[in-house]
């Protein structure tokens, strides 16, 4: 009589009512509470189903070398030998491991200590010389004279009443003014395709910059080089090299171009040829924007600065310090606001004239701030996170969020249009346009469109959007 599960001669043995074989009771009582049923046939078993066999028991015949004392002994110490030597063999494993887990956790101690000292005195010089800044000369060959300047500095006067011209001139006239009869409307807007695309070989840049007639577009490159592409031609009408390292940001300045660069120069060009540097920041200067009035420009850098320049002049008019790492910039549409992203994600908001915070907006996302941009009716500011795929739109009047609109792709690049109604995103899955209905108040999105981009900004009265790809193409929406 054997099991039908083991194949041998069972100690308790037990039958089945349903198929009749026998199995050891503590195999079927395992499988039965595992699974339930016969293991033979698959019926439905359980442990009542079992009937109990008598049988004789059988006694296994001891081995023919275990029938004597001598040979018990010897079996006895060859086991006691072979255990002693495998203990042995353990306790000597034992104390090297303990020995290469001592020496593997002193030497990573010895270079966390090297490692925290290292980091210590890279942020005490990083720290050092964001408060010691050298002042440039006026001259292209981009020299420094001697004086030094360790702390920001008040504006003068006359740039004190150029900003607030300014500020009057455009508040005044910004709420009454009527959007313009050519602009293009949401349903113009939702029948947009990419008409051009046109290479740029620019296969580094990360930005785009429109200039005020939506008709030219800057844009740089990873190894130095800068162009500018002409809509209405449809081709590049600029390119050249500034040597001064790697573009990051650019924005126009009237006629001109300027440049953030990984070098933290800041450089101002006409027609690509550069007619001034700055060089402002310790570590790379991230980004750069063109006051309204058209002759102040402002750049933020690593060095956990901001720094006002004067174009016409060529001086620097102030630098001011905060408490992190600036990435992107950007002035209020009145000029009485500089809007700066954190690595942290937070945005601070200074009064241009005194250099003071205004207010910070908190993180709303665990990432560096990637892009901002102030609507053109001044009371609205987007952001986008480094990596997020949401646009966050803040009330400048209550200094609250406004609302956060999901784009469905990491944002790279966001940009209001002249009129305050449509935000622009884009990243490396879509070009989306969002848009506002005052009457409904509620948000709606007219466009999206599967383009690769990193930087999106719009043509000459909405009536097109141009977008920066991956591949360093330049792509052209329109109806």
């Amino acid at each position: 009589m054997l099991c039908a599960i083991s194949g041998e001669s069972p100690q308790q043995p037990v039958a089945s009512r349903k198929s009749g074989n026998v199995f050891e009771r503590r195999l079927i009582e395992a499988y039965i509470s595992e699974n339930g049923t016969d293991p033979v046939n698959g019926e439905e078993l359980t442990t009542d189903d079992l009937i109990e066999l008598k049988q004789a028991r059988a006694v296994k015949p001891r081995p023919p070398t275990l029938t004597s004392i001598p040979a018990l002994l010897s079996t006895f110490q060859n086991e006691w030998d072979a255990i002693i030597l495998e203990t042995f063999q353990l306790k000597q494993q034992l104390a090297e491991t303990r020995q290469e887990l001592s020496t593997a956790l002193y030497y990573n101690d010895s270079a966390q200590r090297v490692i925290s000292r290292l980091q210590k005195e890279r942020d005490d010089a990083r720290d050092a010389l964001s408060r010691v800044t050298v002042s440039g000369t006026n001259g292209m060959n981009g020299t420094h004279g001697d004086a030094m300047q360790v702390d920001d500095q008040g504006l003068s006067e006359s740039v004190l009443a150029r900003i607030e011209a300014t500020q009057q001139k455009l508040s005044a006239t910004r709420r009454k003014r009527p959007v313009p009869a050519e602009w293009a409307t949401g349903e113009t807007i939702a029948t947009y395709e990419v008409k051009e695309t046109i290479e740029s070989s620019f296969t580094g840049a990360k930005a785009l910059a429109v200039d005020f007639s939506g008709d030219f577009f800057l844009c740089g490159d990873s190894d130095g080089g800068m162009g500018i592409y002409d809509l209405k031609n449809g081709s590049f009408s600029t390119k050249s090299n500034l040597g001064a390292g790697a573009v990051l940001d650019g924005t126009w300045v009237r006629d001109k171009t300027a440049v953030a660069t990984s070098s933290g120069a800041v450089v101002l060009a006409l027609e690509g040829s550069a007619e001034q540097r700055w060089h402002q920041h310790a570590g790379a200067a991230m980004a750069v924007a063109a006051h309204p009035c058209g002759d102040i420009l402002a750049s933020v850098g690593v060095d956990k600065s901001y720094v006002l320049y004067d174009v016409q002049s060529g001086s620097v008019l102030t630098q001011v310090y905060t408490d992190s790492e600036l990435t992107t910039v950007t002035f209020h549409p009145d000029g009485h606001l500089l809007a700066s992203g954190t690595s942290s994600g937070s945005i601070k908001l200074y009064d241009v004239k005194t250099s003071q915070i205004a207010h910070t907006f908190p993180a709303a996302a665990n990432a560096p701030i990637s892009s901002l941009s102030f609507s053109e009716n001044g009371t609205w500011l987007a952001s986008a996170y480094d990596g997020q795929t949401s646009v966050t739109v803040w009330d400048l009047r209550k200094l609250s969020q406004l609302t956060s609109l999901e784009i469905g792709t990491a944002v790279s690049g966001i940009a209001w249009d002249y009129t305050g109604q449509y935000l622009a995103a884009c990243g490396a899955g879509a070009v989306v346009v969002s848009a506002y209905d005052k009457k409904a108040k509620a948000w709606s999105e007219p466009l999206r469109k599967a383009v690769n981009a990193v930087d999106v900004q719009w043509g000459a009265n909405a009536q097109s959007l141009v977008a920066l790809t991956n591949e360093g193409a330049v792509d052209v929406l329109r109806a």
